[in-house]
């Protein structure tokens, strides 16, 4: 059975995390606030719990689950190495709307999905969030809707469409930006924007030294 709790009151919060920590624990979904958009959470290197995920969402391994990390040391463990623009994107943009696909660390053991070896990381700018994964770890943590749908900015719209799928919803209000992440691809060895969200491309391209057109052009081009 689902429950949603307000988090608007220090012991609806407590309580919410609380039980949010301990379905996470047990394999199961939750719902969570985010400062872009709600998400659809589960154990990271849960495989059976992220498989769970996609199927609530009517998608396959095709789309990959991105993960939420709630520090920025967290990120040293899951990468294959870090490199000088994902440090420097870090240092800028996180906690915030900033994801990076990044090569993951060979060793390990979850499932997201067809990543090719890579992993979209972010830590955003949520206190509710940033708490339930310091208790938790890191999770793999989806847009709260159905695939297709719009992305849900509250937990109610977030009910609406996911029900019972989702056993804990943590209610924060409304999300504060409304609008996905920022999208950008760090794998290749040089930076590109797969998707322009809630931090501007021309603020990306000044942080990085870079013409906003070069994060637009193609791997290879």
């Amino acid at each position: 059975m689902s429950r949603i709790f307000d988090c608007a009151t220090e012991q609806g919060r407590e309580a919410g995390l609380a039980a949010a920590v301990d379905a996470v624990q047990a394999g199961r979904l939750v719902v969570m606030p985010t400062d872009t958009v709600y998400g659809l959470g589960c154990d990271a290197f849960d495989n059976a719990a992220v498989a769970a995920l996609l199927r609530a969402k009517h998608r396959g391994p095709d789309m990959p689950v991105p993960v939420l990390v709630g520090s920025w040391s967290t990120v040293d463990g899951l990468v294959r190495e870090r490199t000088a623009a994902g440090r420097t994107l870090v240092e800028a943009f996180w906690p915030g709307g900033l994801s990076l696909v990044v090569n993951q660390a060979p060793s390990l053991p979850w499932d997201l999905g067809d990543t090719r070896g890579t992993v979209m990381l972010r830590m955003p700018l949520h206190p509710v969030a940033i708490e339930l994964l310091r208790r938790t770890g890191p999770m793999a943590v989806s847009s709260a809707n159905i695939s297709g749908q719009d992305p849900a900015t509250t937990a109610q719209r977030a009910k609406q469409q996911l029900g019972a799928e989702a056993t804990v919803y943590l209610d924060a209000g409304e999300a504060p930006v409304g609008t996905p992440s920022t999208i950008v691809d760090l794998s290749t060895g040089r930076p590109r924007v797969l998707r322009e969200g809630a931090v501007a491309l021309a603020d990306i391209a000044r942080v990085l030294d870079v013409a906003p057109e070069a994060l637009r052009a193609p791997a290879g081009g």
